[in-house]
């Protein structure tokens, strides 16, 4: 399957903020990617350009391609209230997002790769599938012989905590305690552009 595995700083240049998290080749240099780079900024963005540009960053940031997105985004549609929220809160439901949250896997792509090898649990079934939906109540656990793995310990290690989710760092198994409200979700997110975009 086509998925961007290039350099990650690029495309935060790209969009003008650290969406994979703290980033310190960002730091240094968060002009846009290119020959020109802040020359490009000059330049006007039209209205179909912006909305573009924030569904570009909302599918890079949660590693969607786009086939998938616009099937959450007609998942979301079909949902009770705001469509922009519901998407929010969809892709935040992602076994992958959860595994990232819960603070087992230092970023997504490494949350993504440690499902799709079989380290993580569901429910206490074995799920590879990042793109798998997590209900409240349900709880996401690492594997006995996988709880060594270095990338887990330093990663549970570094520690990150939500409202709506649980974790025991000595067990290694969280729980999905409710749907987050959209203000508690932290990603910069401008859902709306994503619908006027879809919308037309």
């Amino acid at each position: 399957m086509a998925r961007y595995t290039g350099p990650k700083t690029r495309i935060a240049r790209k969009f003008g903020e650290p969406i994979y998290g703290p980033d310190k080749y960002f730091e240094k240099r968060n002009t846009p990617p290119g020959q020109h780079g802040l020359a490009a900024k000059r330049k006007k963005t039209k209205e179909y350009g912006t909305q573009l540009k924030e569904k570009q960053k909302v599918k890079y940031m949660y590693g969607v391609l786009e086939r998938q997105f616009r099937n959450t985004y007609e998942k979301a549609a079909r949902m009770k209230g705001q469509t922009g929220v519901n998407l929010v809160l969809l892709l935040e439901s992602r076994l992958d997002n959860i595994v990232y949250r819960l603070g087992i896997a230092p970023t997504r792509p490494a949350a993504r790769q440690l499902v799709l090898h079989r380290h993580i649990r569901l429910n206490g079934n074995i799920c590879n599938v990042p793109s798998a939906q997590v209900k409240a109540g349900d709880t996401v656990s690492v594997r006995e012989r996988s709880r060594s793995l270095e990338v887990i310990q330093e990663s549970v290690a570094a520690g990150r905590k939500y409202s709506w989710l649980e974790f025991d760092a000595n067990t290694l198994t969280g729980k999905y305690l409710n749907v987050p409200v959209r203000e508690e979700v932290p990603e910069n997110i401008n859902e709306q552009l994503i619908v006027d975009l879809y919308s037309k």
